[in-house]
């Protein structure tokens, strides 16, 4: 079950409202991702406590580990996991891009769909749009993504061209009705999104969109991107692609993206994101903020007795009260410094409780932007203060 209210426009913006099996979703939203079932480091309640309403696992992981039998035993992913919210898993098109490997060969394609070797144990497998859908069921998460080949940028270290790209879409195509001819057949009670392909030709994105359009499918998705194209090459598509989509339907941009490609991809129509940037920034030592990136690891912080982010509500920052009103207090960067340097695993986990918070605190300003009529003044806001850094951010 989907259903989708536009409730507001400006511009290409677009304020929305999801309506899933396992709840309301507000758009334009954030999804956190989980990929094995868990986002990483981060328990479920801090999830709902940051007000992140969906997040998004990984049909292929899951396929692999802990395998179909145990999720089946437990009636779907939300209840192993437990998460009650709305979730959306992805078909597996993208891990059948990342097997490739350099030389190609990692896995074969055919029009049938994908035979590779299991990343786990090396058995042999086959993913085809039917199979995809049939784990995705198992799974039941409240979005199923289509079967897709996901068009590389370059092929063999070559620039991947028009006729390469052609054939990739089309075949996308025939796997996307196929993708939907099963999931009937399954009466799979959730709603499944196709995801419009043709690498960096707007032309074959456009014929990709069309045939997409003609399965009416709940939801449509841009994908392709953020696969090793220019940053400028990505935000051309961003810029042609989204506010082509249905307007009476959700739009998804798959694996997009930093703070900034988030507010440009709202701002030229699209409603969902995900992207694992937040979390593996995250462990990494990369803090996002509203006054530019931290890089909690440079020496300069031994000492700041500063938080993270001045204003910053999420744990991490703020700390939490207890029952009998006791403020615990937040934590400074020269504590995070320090975890880092001793690589203690809290470090990870309250930075990405941070990033997080983040992300989904700024797509609830955008909704908020949208609501009142003044996206534009926000998105001019949102570049300044990003402009101004860190060390430029007010006490």
């Amino acid at each position: 079950m989907l259903n989708f209210e536009l409730l507001r426009t400006e511009g290409h913006a677009r304020r929305g409202r999801l309506m899933l099996n396992h709840g309301v979703v507000e758009t334009p939203v954030f999804m956190p991702v989980g990929t094995y079932g868990t986002v990483k480091g981060v328990l479920p309640r801090s999830l709902e406590e940051m007000g992140a309403e969906i997040i998004l696992a990984n049909t292929f992981h899951l396929w692999m580990r802990p395998g179909l039998d145990v999720v089946r035993q437990f009636g779907g992913l939300h209840r192993f996991e437990r998460w009650g919210r709305p979730m959306l898993t992805d078909s597996g098109g993208f891990q059948v891009w990342s097997l490739a490997g350099a030389d190609g060969r990692g896995r074969k394609i055919s029009e049938e769909g994908v035979r590779f070797a299991s990343p786990v144990n090396g058995d042999k497998l086959f993913l085809t749009p039917e199979v995809s859908m049939q784990i995705q069921t198992v799974l039941d998460s409240d979005i199923a993504m289509q079967f897709d080949e996901c068009t590389p940028y370059e092929t063999a270290g070559q620039l991947t061209t028009e006729k390469q790209a052609r054939a990739s879409m089309e075949l996308s195509l025939r796997w996307a009705a196929r993708s939907r001819d099963e999931f009937a057949r399954l009466a799979n009670r959730n709603a499944l999104f196709g995801i419009v392909q043709g690498g960096m030709y707007e032309n074959l994105r456009e014929a990709s969109l069309e045939g997409l359009v003609a399965l009416d499918l709940p939801g449509y998705a841009v994908g392709g991107v953020s696969v090793g194209e220019p940053k400028d090459e990505m935000l051309r598509i961003m810029a042609h692609t989204p506010h082509r989509l249905p307007a009476g339907k959700p739009r998804y941009l798959m694996g997009v993206g930093t703070p900034e490609d988030l507010v440009e991809g709202v701002a030229q129509g699209v409603d969902m994101f995900d992207c694992v940037m937040p979390t593996r920034n995250a462990r990494n030592g990369h803090l996002f903020t509203r006054f530019g990136d931290l890089k909690i690891r440079n020496a300069k912080h031994r000492q700041d007795e500063r938080p993270l982010e001045p204003g910053c509500s999420c744990h991490a920052c703020a700390g939490s009260t207890a029952p009998d009103g006791t403020v615990t207090g937040g934590f400074s960067r020269a504590y995070l410094h320090h975890l880092e340097r001793c690589g203690e695993m809290l470090a990870p986990m309250l930075a990405s409780i941070h990033n997080l918070h983040y992300y989904v605190n700024l797509m609830r300003e955008m909704r908020q932007a949208l609501d009142a009529g003044a996206f534009a003044a926000w998105r001019v806001r949102f570049h300044a203060d990003r402009a101004r850094g860190v060390a430029d951010a007010p006490p």
